[in-house]
């Protein structure tokens, strides 16, 4: 059976984060005819065509928000993977417009340049935040898996559309590992909630993740990761055994547990082991919520200690 990366054309939106980046290296592995990075940074863009010196790396330079690049740019593209995205919460809520227009605007017009030029697979990143959303980050994101996902039925063209939902990847910008690392040089650690728990995710494990689920994507699908879980109080402890820990209280929009999959997506949600896929289909038995809580699987500190300097690692 011929590769889905065998002399493909692979269009990354966002491409110069540290997703693009690592998932760009992954592919280079593959066979694929070429890659394009279409980001907005040209900082960035500079800094990643010194780190790739392979000739099937292509740098782009637009904005989601501008239909008419799009489209120039995924002409020819068999396969896009759709990162490109504003993501702080508290920007989301100050500035809710901007979000709105890159996180549903720009979905939709990659919807739509997909579409006009011919585009085999389209897959979205999406997050946790968009399951019960209560930011305008997660609305927007929520708004941006219904449209794509809409879009496999409502065009009547041959192209699939899929996303993936994941949290926070251990060690990403403005995620909590490196706050407590820089803490620990204090003695201090804050932490909002002592209830807190998260689902733990590397992002070697993320990129393997949508690398597997855009091989054997049919189009419509919703793909959730099964991860184990961690308190914050023992991820805590793993980082700095001896620090004090200082309650701050939970901030707006910040919620105790990571949530994947909802009571009521679980009525079309299909267990296939390592992970969950949500694809419209009513399924028979009891309903159930995907929640970093009520795991069955938890990472102790001694777990959680010897799997952090690889995350670490990927995460740079």
């Amino acid at each position: 059976m011929r590769s889905v990366w065998t002399d493909a054309v692979v269009c990354i939106t966002g491409g110069t984060g540290s997703f693009g980046n690592a998932f760009a290296q992954r592919i280079l592995e593959e066979p694929v005819r070429s890659i394009r990075i279409l980001s907005r940074d040209e900082f960035k863009q500079s800094q990643m065509a010194q780190k790739f010196s392979d000739p099937r790396m292509r740098f782009l330079l637009g904005d989601v928000r501008d239909s008419q690049r799009l489209r120039r740019a995924l002409d020819g593209v068999s396969l896009v993977v759709h990162a490109a995205a504003l993501k702080q919460v508290p920007a989301g809520e100050r500035d809710p417009l901007e979000f709105v227009k890159t996180n549903v605007q720009g979905t939709a017009n990659v919807i739509e340049a997909a579409l006009d030029v011919g585009v085999e697979r389209v897959m979205a990143l999406s997050t946790d935040k968009a399951a019960a959303p209560n930011t305008l980050y997660g609305a927007s994101k929520l708004m941006a898996e219904k449209m794509v996902l809409a879009a496999n039925d409502s065009y009547g063209q041959k192209v699939a559309f899929a996303c993936v939902r994941y949290g926070n990847v251990v060690g990403s910008r403005g995620s909590v590992v490196p706050i407590f690392m820089e803490q620990a040089k204090s003695g201090t650690l804050t932490i909002t909630d002592t209830r807190m728990t998260r689902f733990w995710l590397s992002l070697g494990d993320a990129i393997a993740f949508v690398k597997d689920r855009i091989e054997e994507m049919h189009g419509g699908e919703l793909f959730v990761p099964r991860l184990p879980s961690v308190t914050i109080t023992d991820l805590a402890a793993a980082i700095a055994p001896t620090a004090n820990v200082v309650v701050t209280g939970i901030r707006p929009g910040e919620k105790l547990h990571e949530q994947m999959v909802t009571f009521d997506e679980s009525r079309h949600a299909f267990d296939r082991g390592d992970y969950f896929v949500v694809n419209g289909a009513t399924r028979t038995g009891p309903e159930f919520s995907y929640s970093s809580d009520g795991n069955e699987v938890f990472l102790s500190p001694v777990e959680i200690r010897e799997r952090l300097p690889l995350a670490l690692a990927q995460a740079a």
